[in-house]
């Protein structure tokens, strides 16, 4: 008997053929789409924005090179320097970008018709993992209602209140640095200080009782749960960046099984655990405790005002998620500012010297041995009443602004000093370029001169510092961070002489972003104490 094969009939082979002729076909015309007309044709001859100044290159793969492989904000200010206050550059496959240096273009954006310049999702979308839809990410009528309740926590006679708690934990801070240099090196020795790490557990210290009335104790217990979060948040292997990089376009992919989306889960995991622990003590609080005065009691006091009127408030989800803006946002910022300040003070010694003398002017109990503070009965001098010692902050936050730049997105057409930016538009605000403009602050705006804040060109308007941004979506927590800075460093300076630490990469070599900007290896000083006996600390330090 003859075997018999089944043969595949002619028309299915007729139409596998077809459809990978037709799939051929709508790749080559995807291919053609992406790389010939979106990647070419379009950005040059067609695109609204190509009367904006451009920086030369082919727009297929634009300038992203040097964006992902350079200080935030410094390939924008160089591109400024040579292009104009407001420039066009490129992403891969033609994608454009402004940049925007121009006094009444940041204006516009920022005050004049903020609400149609909201943080593009994909930008929100890693950050709300760690930081919730608190007030920082949370847009137009949302915001407004969070930025009400919130106002009063960070106004001027809630900040004299948490004085006395920044004093305890900066003061206790430098105790434990002590105690550490003489576990090692003896009384009179010195010690190499990771000073970023040492800055990062007292300010989340601060903010735990300032903001919640919560001791979360990380200067007494380095290795707590919350610390190891933010730890796994500001990962800087190249792999991490990658792929941070990539959810920006592809959000799907914060699912791959790869470390970082496991560090990013168990960080945020860490982290909405310890914000939900607190806002259940809050709340069970806020009526019991009607006179508590840390950040949390006063919104929750506030939210039942709102409440009692009729208004809706905030939810439990939308509280929770404010701590977690708070615990991040509200800790590593000035945590940030106040390391480079020390990295600064080591690398222009004359300058540390005049502070130091400054603030032992108007504080010279610090620099009494003798001196025991106690949060209950001690009243200290207020740090704002020191001149100096205000220049130089803001000096080093112009300099190196711990929050380099701010992503916004046209949700509608709009015209900007002339231009017309159609609806899509990304748009970038650098500080971290803005603040080095020469048309803002004059032919030294690189140098680092804390003396320029008592003698500012006219040039030098607010937009000028983009530090803290400007307008309805301005740092709320500014002045608790600027007082909160300045405490921290007046304790440093009462109790060490700072230097570089020569054994140890150059901090601003390379400096990362990952919600601030900070150095990839950390900022590690040499602090040799400050003896009470001048001749003594004169033998050590010179």
């Amino acid at each position: 008997m003859e075997s018999f094969t089944p043969k595949t009939p002619a028309p299915v082979l007729a139409f596998s053929a077809a459809a990978a002729y037709s799939a051929g076909v709508a790749l080559g015309f995807i291919l053609l789409y992406w790389i010939l007309w979106r990647g070419y044709i379009f950005p040059m001859y067609f695109s609204e924005l190509r009367h904006v100044p451009t920086v030369p290159g082919f727009p297929l793969w634009g300038q992203f090179v040097p964006v992902i492989t350079e200080e935030c904000g410094l390939p924008q200010r160089r591109w400024h320097r040579k292009y104009g206050p407001i420039i066009r550059y490129f992403f891969p496959l033609g994608c454009e970008r402004l940049s925007i240096a121009d006094d009444m273009a940041i204006r516009h954006i920022t005050v004049k018709n903020h609400q149609n310049f909201p943080k593009p999702v994909r930008a929100k979308l890693w950050m709300v993992r760690i930081l919730g839809e608190g007030v920082l990410l949370a847009e137009n009528d949302e915001h407004t209602t969070q930025r009400k309740t919130l106002n009063p926590g960070f106004s001027t006679s809630a900040i004299r209140t948490f004085n006395p708690i920044f004093w305890d934990k900066a003061i206790h801070m430098t105790n434990l640095q002590h105690q550490q240099m003489e576990a090692t090196n003896g009384k009179h020795g010195f010690i190499s200080l990771e000073i970023l790490e040492w800055f990062n557990r007292c300010t989340l210290d601060i903010i735990g009782v300032a903001g919640f009335g919560y001791q979360i104790d990380s200067l007494q217990d380095a290795a707590l749960p919350i610390r190891h979060a933010y730890q796994l948040v500001f990962n800087f292997d190249l792999g991490s960046r990658v792929l941070h990089g990539l959810q920006a376009f592809f959000p799907k992919s914060k699912h791959l099984p790869v470390q970082m989306n496991r560090d990013m889960e168990e960080a945020r995991s860490i982290i909405m655990n310890e914000a939900t622990t607190i806002i259940n003590e809050k709340l069970a609080e806020a009526e019991s405790t009607p006179n508590a005065k840390d950040v949390l009691a006063l919104i929750a006091q506030e939210n039942l005002k709102l409440k009692d009127k009729g208004e809706s408030g905030l939810t439990f989800e939308t509280m929770r998620d404010q701590i977690m803006t708070f615990l991040g946002a509200g800790h590593d910022t000035t945590a940030t500012g106040a390391a480079w300040a020390i990295h600064l003070l080591s690398i222009y010694p004359d300058i540390q010297d005049r502070l130091r003398e400054d603030v032992r002017a108007h504080m010279p109990c610090l620099f009494d041995e003798n001196f025991v503070y106690d949060p209950e009965t001690t009243v200290m001098p207020d740090p704002d009443q020191i001149p100096y010692l205000d220049n130089f902050c803001r000096e080093v936050l112009r300099y190196i602004p711990p929050i380099p730049m701010t992503v916004r997105e046209s949700v509608a057409d709009d015209i900007i000093e002339g231009y017309k930016v159609p609806k899509g538009t990304v748009v970038y605000m650098l500080a971290n370029a803005i603040n080095r403009m020469e048309w803002f602050w004059g032919e030294n705006a690189d140098t680092f001169d804390p003396d320029r804040w008592d003698h500012l060109p006219d040039t030098a308007v607010p937009n000028a510092f983009m530090t803290f941004l400007q307008g309805p979506r301005g740092c709320l927590g500014r002045k608790f961070a600027e007082v909160e800075m300045k405490v921290i460093l007046c304790v440093m300076l009462s109790r060490w002489v700072f230097r570089r630490d020569l054994d140890t990469p150059h901090p601003e070599d390379w400096k990362m972003w990952r919600l601030v900007l900070r150095p990839k290896e950390g900022i590690s000083i040499i602090a040799v104490p400050l003896l009470f006996s001048t001749k003594e600390n004169k033998s050590l330090t010179t």
